[in-house]
């Protein structure tokens, strides 16, 4: 199995070229942060993951986590990984210096996150959700709730999940049963969560829980959920873990993948009630939730890059070493030098650098939204946010499907056994796409949300500045095709949201039986599009005699590649789509 190394040319190509990253904190007033900082960060970040965190990937899926009499076992050396991970200040990279976080950019924090993913998904998931927890409880939780659990959060000294699904509701929440009685200062809870990422281990010497449950005087649907906060160990008078809380954890789930991360269910007040206390209003905690999801959602489409990355780099170090074809003088060549392994390469390598390119620049965005100082860039570039959520989430794991695929088929026969490893990284990335969101939800965000909200005008923005990419492609002579194939797609992407903005209000069908396509139309366009803005810095950088030239020309290279075999395929999601629902739901369901 090959080493794993994060990608730093293109990394700080993003950066630099993508995101304007000095710019960024100069506008942000973060004087004191700059490239050559983040990337001595990442440096570091590489350095733990690949020595501490990215030996435990294999140990983590073979071995896995146990349940007994204590709770959670985690696999063996996650805690001393997870203690180094505390004690190196990992954990408050992107959170407020008031909690004791360092407040570095999004972006950055992104990129670390990328490298803690690639090297151990199973592992990472730990954090991914104390993150969310952060997220929702500064920007909902009570003055005192904050000051009792954040520093402990931000830290990483506790962990944090999330508490949605239960057995009889799935992703409808609006079934959610569980309950919460009032009782003095706090509440009881009591009912069943499952699916609970990292719900129990041993790692740390609490774990926080947020809860969705529903009130006595609750009314039904969502509108009747709220959001509390159930530590695993109730504080004692100095603010330590001291009582054992009524919320245990009673089985794990058997998965086909990330086997180093505890997927829990948890009980909630088998002896009388665990207690929780309010986070936000009561009735609105799913507004709460969903400022933890929407982290999270990012994160996970995160998570698809990272792991497509890692079978990348694997499937590469196989194609250059594997000898499989003779010559006729009887020396034999490796695989790389076929026509067909170079294409999967290809599409593996232009694929991973176009994901890199849009989540670094959607976590931007994220900074921009916070940081920028006139109010009306804030919502003009929270709006952005909200419309490239979706499309992260939904579009980067869906990719990882099909590239941990292709680092499979690269692999041949021996990318089936699993000592090879390959194997791992298409387990683990089958996840992806359905927690946190299904596609299919990710979708109905994105359509309904998104874009039938405001009429189309968010999109209508984002497909305009793509189309200024285009026109500048076009005004290059060695790059005219890619600016004319980009600038087909944003037709394309244009003509679909005319089509769903003419025809949902006609079928209530229309904008579920087209929701996937439109999101998968929209992640090419937009891969299209960092790939078209790479072009133009590279060919400039080039023409000036600056930066690396073969990673410059590679970079060419790879942006045509992405135009001449993922663009087209937005044609095709605008066919599909446009053929409405109407054979979708034809048959009854006796008929399949």
């Amino acid at each position: 199995m090959s080493d794993y190394s994060y990608p730093y040319k293109d990394a700080e190509f993003i950066f630099n070229e993508l995101v304007g990253f000095d710019a960024l904190c100069e506008q942000a007033g973060l004087d004191e942060m700059n490239a050559e900082l983040a990337f001595a960060v990442l440096e570091e970040a590489n350095r733990m993951g690949t020595e501490v965190i990215a030996p435990l990937n294999v140990v983590g899926d073979r071995e896995g986590a146990t349940l007994g009499a204590s709770g959670v076992q985690e696999t063996a050396g996650f805690k001393q990984a997870y203690q180094r991970y505390v004690e190196d200040g990992w954990a408050g990279l992107g959170f407020p210096e008031a909690f004791g976080g360092q407040g570095m950019p999004k972006v950055v924090s992104t990129a670390v996150s990328e490298i803690w993913q690639s090297c151990n998904l199973g592992f990472s998931l730990c954090s991914l959700l104390t993150h969310g927890a952060v997220e929702a409880l500064l920007l909902h939780g009570s003055e005192d709730l904050q000051k009792t659990y954040l520093e402990k959060m931000v830290s990483g000294e506790w962990t944090g999940t999330m508490n949605l699904t239960e057995p009889q509701a799935g992703s409808d929440l609006a079934a959610v049963n569980t309950r919460a009685v009032p009782e003095g200062d706090h509440y009881r809870l009591t009912g069943q969560k499952i699916f609970i990422t990292w719900g129990d281990h041993q790692m740390t010497d609490n774990i926080i829980h947020l809860v969705l449950a529903r009130l006595p005087d609750a009314p039904h649907g969502v509108k009747g959920i709220s959001l509390f906060l159930v530590p695993k160990f109730i504080l004692d008078s100095n603010d330590e873990p001291g009582e054992r809380n009524d919320v245990h954890c009673v089985s794990i789930e058997h998965k086909l993948g990330i086997h180093g991360s505890p997927t829990c269910v948890l009980s909630f007040g088998d002896n009388g009630g665990a207690v929780g206390y309010l986070v936000g209003e009561p009735h609105r905690g799913l507004m709460a939730m969903f400022t933890m999801m929407n982290d999270a959602r990012q994160s996970v489409g995160l998570q698809g890059l990272s792991v497509s990355e890692r079978s990348y780099q694997q499937a590469l170090g196989w194609a250059k070493e594997r000898l499989q074809g003779t010559r006729s003088d009887g020396s034999r060549y490796p695989i790389i030098d076929f026509p067909d392994v170079r294409r999967l390469l290809m599409l593996m390598k232009s694929g991973t650098e176009a994901m890199r390119g849009l989540s670094y620049v959607a976590a931007a965005e994220i900074d921009h939204s916070r940081l920028a100082s006139d109010e009306g860039a804030r919502a003009v570039h929270a709006a952005r946010v909200d419309l490239y959520t979706p499309i992260v989430k939904g579009w980067l794991t869906e990719m990882s499907q099909e590239l941990t695929s292709h680092g499979i088929q690269i692999h041949g026969g021996m990318g089936f056994i699993e000592e090879t490893g390959s194997a791992q990284f298409y387990r683990d990335a089958r996840i992806t796409t359905i927690y946190e969101g299904t596609t299919a939800i990710q979708a109905n965000d994105l359509v309904g949300r998104k874009i039938l909200a405001d009429d189309g005008a968010a999109l209508t923005a984002l497909l305009r500045d793509i189309q200024g990419t285009a026109d500048a492609l076009r005004q290059s002579e060695d790059l005219a095709d890619l600016g004319n194939a980009l600038a087909g797609a944003v037709a394309t992407a244009e003509a679909a949201g005319q089509w769903l903005l003419q025809h949902a209000a006609e079928d209530r069908s229309v904008s579920g039986a087209a929701g996937v396509n439109l999101l998968m139309l929209l992640g090419y366009v937009c891969g299209g599009w960092v790939m078209g803005r790479s072009a133009l810095q590279a060919r400039s950088l080039l023409a000036g005699g600056a930066g690396d030239e073969p990673f410059l020309q590679a970079k060419l290279v790879t942006a045509q590649f992405y135009a001449e075999h993922y663009l087209p395929r937005a044609d095709a999601c605008l066919a599909m789509l446009q053929s409405g629902p109407a054979s979708i739901m034809a048959l009854t369901a006796e008929q399949f």
